[in-house]
């Protein structure tokens, strides 16, 4: 039996999730919880063969949590279920550790899938995301300048094109807002940018933000 562990802040998906899962005979989900702190809780308790993680956490971003989880359990498979798009998230979660990256959009089929291809040791990735990875091999090149941001520097530019405010986005990433400030500075110099309405056309050119 395949137990399955899932994070997502909304009640509505979780349940659905479960009702998805609940039609393959093989796979049962173990615990649905809301938050990072409920995962590192309820992880430890049961044998658990794949965590279904959002990005956008309530008390945690799901990056982060990802890099905890792996730090901990190393072989533990995780797949990123999120609603943000492939070109935002799903590059940097592959390369921090994740068995695979799913838009929430995705059908019931893909997501069974990909719990099996993580269970088997492999990693799942998208017929579009394939072909963006492979298109990319090899035009190191011409990378768009947001690829050389640090993973918080790039959460800190999704945030500020989203509309956030410095303060809100030093709560949600357990930052100062000094501390934001400074990968603001960062993220500008290194995309040779000076101002917020540079970034956000910048974000919604390359489809960073929705």
């Amino acid at each position: 039996m395949i137990e399955i562990l899932i994070v997502d802040d909304h009640p509505i998906v979780r349940q659905g999730l479960k009702q998805v899962l609940a039609e393959e005979p093989d796979i049962r989900v173990f615990a649905d919880v809301e938050c990072a702190a409920e995962l590192m809780e309820r992880i430890g308790e049961s044998h658990v063969d794949v965590v279904l993680l959002d990005i956008a956490l309530p008390d945690r971003n799901g990056l982060d949590v990802l890099k905890d989880i792996k730090a901990v359990y190393p072989r533990l498979p995780v797949l990123i279920l999120s609603m943000h798009p492939e070109d935002q998230y799903a590059i940097r979660a592959l390369k921090a550790g994740a068995a695979g990256y799913i838009n929430k959009k995705s059908a019931a089929e893909e997501l069974v899938k990909a719990i099996r291809k993580a269970v088997a040791g492999g990693r799942y990735v998208s017929p579009t995301l394939a072909e963006k990875l492979a298109v990319g091999v090899g035009n190191d090149l011409n990378k768009p300048p947001h690829d050389q941001l640090s993973d918080r520097e790039f959460q800190v530019l999704c945030m500020i094109a989203s509309g956030k405010k410095y303060k809100d986005i030093a709560e949600e990433l357990g930052l100062s807002v000094k501390t934001v400030g400074t990968y603001r500075l960062r993220l500008m110099e290194k995309m040779n940018m000076s101002s917020n309405v540079e970034l956000i056309h910048y974000a919604i050119k390359h489809g960073l933000i929705e």
